[in-house]
């Protein structure tokens, strides 16, 4: 019998708050440990559009990690991601690949929200994230 596993991403629960992030402004699912993923991580993340968050909030920082290399695919929506402090838009149906090294962050760019979906190798969890806080200065 063939082996797979089905998971519906809204049966994912949203793990936003938990990881400092604003649940009204940010969405984010690890996918993980619900499709029983043994080498590679996916989560969906959705940055609210048309919000800026004030200085020190933490849709402020960026991250970087100490082995897990990352793909961002934006679905839908427009972004601007933050690259060890390079700026660049992102258009729908764009995929950017981070090494594990480069600090990174991603924002809604407008009204409308910007949807991820994000790939991880190896798989590595929350304890290879390093957080650098006000990454985001404007």
């Amino acid at each position: 019998m063939a082996e797979y596993t089905i998971v519906s991403v809204a049966d994912v629960p949203d793990q936003a708050a938990e990881v400092g992030m604003d649940p009204d402004h940010f969405e984010i699912r690890f996918l993980r440990e619900s499709l029983d993923l043994r080498n590679f991580s996916v989560t969906f993340e959705r940055f609210g559009g048309g919000w800026q968050p004030p200085q020190g909030h933490p849709h402020r920082r960026g991250h970087r990690h100490t082995i897990q290399e990352e793909v961002y695919f934006l679905v839908s929506g427009r972004a601007q991601g933050k690259f060890d402090g390079e700026v660049v838009d992102i258009g729908p149906w764009t995929a950017v690949r981070v090494p594990p090294e480069t600090v990174r962050s991603f924002r809604a760019a407008g009204e409308e929200d910007a949807v991820f979906v994000t790939i991880g190798a190896p798989q590595a969890g929350l304890d290879d994230v390093e957080f650098v806080p006000d990454y985001w200065t404007d």
